[in-house]
């Protein structure tokens, strides 16, 4: 496990699950880039009310930072090749709602 903060872009729209248990996640995949220009994609899995909540209200390409628990692994494509993949437990989830509501509340703009 790693701890990660990553930014990207909403690649389709988040779904909300249920656990056997009742308790209600959410999943999500990230496009992100490096600086090289590659483009790998994130698998999220959230579990936290808060993080549920954010993921779900956002849409396909919507720009977002997540902060939690990274586990690389590697897939194998229908070629034979091995693909690096990510997943990311997320704890926390940052989006531009979140950025402009904390400005706001700090500089005490209702706008």
């Amino acid at each position: 496990m790693i701890d990660a903060l990553i930014a990207g872009r909403i690649h389709g729209k988040p779904a909300e699950r249920t656990t056997s248990g009742g308790k209600p996640f959410a999943v999500a995949k990230i496009r992100v880039s490096t600086r090289e220009g590659d483009t790998f994609f994130v698998n999220v899995i959230a579990f936290d009310e808060e993080a549920v909540t954010a993921l779900m209200a956002l849409s396909d390409r919507d720009s977002v930072a997540l902060a939690g628990e990274l586990t690389p692994k590697v897939w194998t494509d229908k070629d034979g090749a091995a693909r690096p993949s990510l997943d990311l437990l997320a704890h926390r989830v940052l989006t531009e709602y979140h950025v402009t509501r904390k400005r706001q509340a700090m500089t005490g703009d209702a706008a």
